[in-house]
Formats: structure tokens, sequence, C-alpha cells
């Protein structure tokens, strides 16, 4: 797993344009003797298929892992180090492809369990959506996927640790682009002007007002303004500003709320400078969410592997956002976290899965097939 981690981590792609590491995957998969292979599922995912010693159950566990890398430069001088400028494994999806591949390798063999693993090496993780790609493309009805199980790395979680909760796991996220309109002017004639890095400047102030006074305290959400651009000169007050950030929510009517406040914030703001404000959304996933049933069930194999004391099973939700969302808002199924150790955070230069990880992560997703699928005693 080290050695296929290492030589994926030196050619990292992103997005969908993951050709190599796909074929990369596919070669193994038939390699390891599966019983289909097909790719080109939500563009440039890959799914392969392990049919047990037993058929009798009829059921079908999907199991996901990521594949695209970040548009990072990486900075460590490692001996397997990206040898594509300004792209690199920074989020540990290589770790991640490593490890349901080496399940795959060891289920192909063994093949100790009643129904069908499913194995999904997906795409574009990182704001490309390749989960609803590969659910829009039929994932689930043409494999016959009754529950699926996703995992990530978590720097600062120790090694043979995982964490898990029921309920919502991960955030959803919505990029924002909020427009101002105002009136270009001399900037040593304001009076004669509307201007509107004015307006934008006390729409940032406003929007930090809906967390703290507009929902329940017991909520969670972040509305975070992390781009401004207006003029260029000196001495001249632009006509347009333009402001763009993300917004953050752990359900789906705190989700809506707060994009509604966020439209009656930057319109009226701005009417009352008599400017003009508009809001425009863009690409959005899902909150993630595990089912409690799948969540224990997930929590109980991880648990018979490390221990009960190694397995957190309330673990605070973490506001980021993940596409395995759409996954599991067709099947039950549940996401969880892997302990990557004192490792740098995720998304930085310095950043490196741990491959001491890999055989936890491996051994996991292969005990979920045999507790979930069992063969007849």
């Amino acid at each position: 797993m080290a050695s296929w981690r290492h030589d994926l981590h030196a050619h990292p792609e992103l997005l969908y344009d993951v050709e190599r590491t796909a074929g990369f995957v596919a070669g193994k998969l038939e390699a390891f003797g599966c019983d289909a292979v097909v790719a080109g599922i939500g563009r440039t995912g890959v799914v392969g298929v392990i049919r047990g010693r037993g058929h009798g159950s009829g059921r079908a566990m999907g199991l996901r892992a990521d594949m695209d890398a970040l548009p990072i430069q990486e900075v460590r001088d490692l001996s397997y180090r990206s040898t594509v400028p300004g792209r690199m494994h920074a989020c540990g999806h290589d770790g991640h492809t490593a490890m349901l591949l080496g399940a795959a390798k060891y289920l192909a063999a063994t093949r100790d369990f009643d129904g069908t693993a499913v194995l999904i090496f997906q795409p574009a993780e990182e704001g490309g959506g390749g989960g609803a790609a590969m659910v829009e493309d039929g994932l689930m009805e043409r494999f016959g996927i009754g529950s699926v199980y996703g995992m990530h790395n978590i720097p600062g979680l120790a090694l043979g640790r995982f964490a898990i909760r029921p309920g919502p796991i991960m955030a959803s996220t919505d990029r924002f682009t909020l427009t101002i309109e105002g009136r270009g002017g001399h900037a040593a004639l304001p009076q004669e002007a509307i201007d509107a890095v004015l307006v934008a400047s006390h729409v940032v102030i406003a929007l930090q007002s809906i967390v703290s006074r507009n929902l329940d305290p017991l909520e969670s959400a972040v509305v975070s303004v992390c781009a401004l651009e207006a003029g260029e000169a000196f001495n001249v007050l632009p006509q347009t500003v333009t402001l763009r950030g993300t917004l953050r929510a752990l359900s789906a009517p705190v989700r809506t709320a707060t994009k509604a406040r966020i439209v009656d914030i930057v319109e009226h703001v701005a009417a009352g400078f008599e400017a003009v404000g508009s809001v425009d959304f863009g690409s959005s996933y899902p909150v993630t969410e595990n089912n409690p049933a799948e969540a224990a069930f997930m929590a109980d194999v991880a648990a018979g592997l490390v221990g009960a004391d190694n397995v957190e099973r309330a673990v605070a939700p973490m506001m980021a956002a993940e596409d395995f969302s759409y996954m599991l808002g067709r099947r039950p199924g549940a996401y969880l976290f892997l302990g990557n150790g004192d490792s740098a955070a995720l998304h930085h230069p310095h950043y490196d899965f741990c491959d001491a990880a890999a055989p936890l992560g491996a051994s996991l997703w292969a005990r979920l097939i045999e507790t979930g699928l069992p063969l007849a005693r």
C-alpha cells in the first residue's frame, strides 16, 4: 500500500482529470481478480465488484475512496514528492485510494462473505462534486448498493484511533458572490458618488451578525467573506465591488435560513446607501449526515479492530464539507475519521498521509464487508 500511495503521490491529478490515477486503480483491480471493473462512472470514476463465496443474501455494500489532489505546491523534500508543479496530495486521497486497493486485494483473495463488495473510487471531491456525478450516473442502482461507507484521515487524531458520530458529521457548503453596484467618481468628491467600497464594508460587518443574532445559539453555521475586489487607483471610487465567500451549516433548515438572511442583508444594507446589492450562490455540497444504525455498526467494527477505547463515538462535527454527502443522500451509510497522527493539517503544503495508518484503514474496510455480509457458518 505504501508503494502504491507513493506512486500516486508523485503523480497528482486534479478534479475529474484523473486519467492516470483511474488507470492505475483499474489495473490493480483487474490484477486482483475482481469480478468486474467499470471505468467512466461519473466521468472518470472507477468501480470494482467482488462477489463473496456466498450468494444467498443478494446484498451489496459500497466502500468509497476519493482520488483527486489539490492545486498546492509541495514543499517537503520527499523521495516520492509531487512531480507536477503546483499540485500535490495535500488531503490524503492518495492514502485513501491505497487503503481501498489494499482491502480490494484481500477481499478478492479471500471472498469470506455472502454478497457483493462494491469498491468506489471517486474523482473530483475537492470542489468538483464527483460524488454527485457518480450518483447521477446510476452508481447505486447499477451495482445494487444497499448501504455505503466513507473514511477520511484526520491530522491530530492519534494513529490507531477512529472517530465517528451519528447524524451530521460534516457541514454543507455554499459559495457566494456578492456584488455591490454604487456610482463611481473622484475620490476627492465623494458627495457626487455612491461609495461601493464603503457599502461593501458595512455588508461584511453586517453579515457577521447572522450567526450571533439570527440563529439559535445551539445551532452551528459559518459565514466567511474571503475575497474583495474593488478598483485599482488611489483617487477613484469604483463603480462596483465584488465579494466572495462561503457559508457552512450542519442542518438543511439552518442552511436555508442563513442563505435567505445573506440575501436580505446584502440587498437592504446596499439600499440604505442608495446602492444596489445582489447575491449569487454557486456550487454547493449538502450536509454529510450519518445514519445512526450504520454509524453504530461502523463504530462497532472499528472497536473490534482497535478496541473500544480507541473509537470516539460522539466526535464533534467538522465545518468542512464532503461530497460523500451525495451518496449518503441516496443510501444509508456512515462516514468515519481515521487518525493520521501528528502531521501537518489537511490542505497544507507540509501535509503527508501517514503510511502507518493504511493497514488500519484497509482492515476496517475488509471487516466491514465480512461483518456486514457474513457467511452462514
